[in-house]
């Protein structure tokens, strides 16, 4: 009797490329950039949108600290104003180039980062915040008092920059400018989430008495991810005052800061791209409800208070968990 022939292997499909959530992430956001200006009717909302890419940048880097470390901060404008100052100083009596001043004014925001966070940073909850708030008033306090200095609460006005002999300039040229640097940022933020110090972080989050009993050095990822985030408001505040030309102590102010936590609030506390949304979010819809003239304020407090109640988890996660209850 004949033996049965065995079947011939099948060759195995090839794998399948499929995007992982941070490069959808990126992929989005690059495209969203690079899309938006073919619907712009004028120059103004080119500077408008550049403005919404300030604003993300700093807010991702607070998402940093409050979402994926777990540390409330109600100082995050502190480090935007000594990024938008050391932009502004550093020309008039260092005699750099203001385009070096970018990285100056992080460096800056870094070490007092680190030099404040050390001893702020064993507070918790409450105590913490009204630490941070400390911090974010006397920043404040200081640029607007120190007149000779600063220029106090008028501000100081910022050097143009420019890179061989071309001046940069115009709502266009900042749009685009601003939107690279956001892909940056967003990009090491989302490398940095899914890394094994994102994973320390996101555990001391939960509960810092576990990742302390698992071997997890609590106070150096808790300074790191304050430094961190101190770098991204830090830039941030010298693209501000670069895109106005101008710094100002409201950069600093504690009204700045409060805005910043309730766009990582709104858009998603545990969402990178949650904190870009809820920045495009807050910095958007004042432009959209001046036609309420005089209550233009009372309704974006109602529709921020309507955002809290039917999307708890945030803008971002929210809508995406919706959708997938519906597929």
């Amino acid at each position: 009797m004949d033996a049965k022939a065995e079947p011939l292997p099948v060759a195995a499909a090839p794998p399948r490329f499929r995007l992982n959530a941070r490069w959808t992430t990126l992929l989005v956001l690059a495209a969203v950039i690079a899309t938006i200006p073919w619907f712009f009717p004028s120059g103004f909302y080119f500077r408008v949108a550049a403005l919404v890419w300030v604003t993300a940048l700093a807010a991702v880097g607070l998402q940093i600290l409050m979402g994926q470390a777990g540390q409330v901060s109600l100082g995050h404008a502190g480090f935007v104003g000594i990024g938008a100052y050391a932009t502004a100083l550093g020309p008039r009596y260092l005699g750099l180039d203001v385009l070096l001043c970018l990285p100056l004014g992080a460096a800056v925001a870094a070490a007092v980062a680190f030099l404040v966070g050390r001893p702020i940073l064993r507070l918790k909850g409450h105590y913490l915040a009204v630490a941070t708030l400390g911090f974010g008033m006397l920043v404040a306090m200081v640029l607007g008092n120190e007149v000779w200095l600063t220029g106090g609460p008028d501000g100081i006005n910022v050097q143009r920059p420019e890179i061989l002999g071309w001046r940069i300039r115009g709502g266009e040229t900042w749009y685009w400018i601003t939107g690279a640097i956001l892909l940056v940022g967003v990009w090491i933020a989302l490398n940095l989430q899914d890394s094994p110090s994102g994973r320390a972080l996101a555990a001391l989050h939960d509960s810092e008495v576990a990742a302390r009993t698992v071997g997890i050095d609590v106070a150096r990822h808790k300074l790191r991810a304050f430094v961190i985030s101190a770098v991204y408001a830090a830039v941030a505040g010298g693209l501000l005052a670069l895109l106005n030309g101008r710094a100002s102590p409201d950069f600093a102010g504690f009204l700045a800061s409060v805005e910043y936590v309730t766009m990582v609030v709104i858009g998603g506390l545990a969402s990178v791209p949650g904190a870009v949304a809820g920045a495009a979010l807050l910095v958007l819809l004042p432009q959209v409800l001046t036609v309420f003239h005089d209550y233009e304020h009372a309704v974006l407090g109602l529709l921020i208070m309507l955002f809290m109640i039917f999307l708890r988890a945030g803008i971002v996660p929210g809508l995406a968990a919706l959708l997938r209850r519906r597929s």
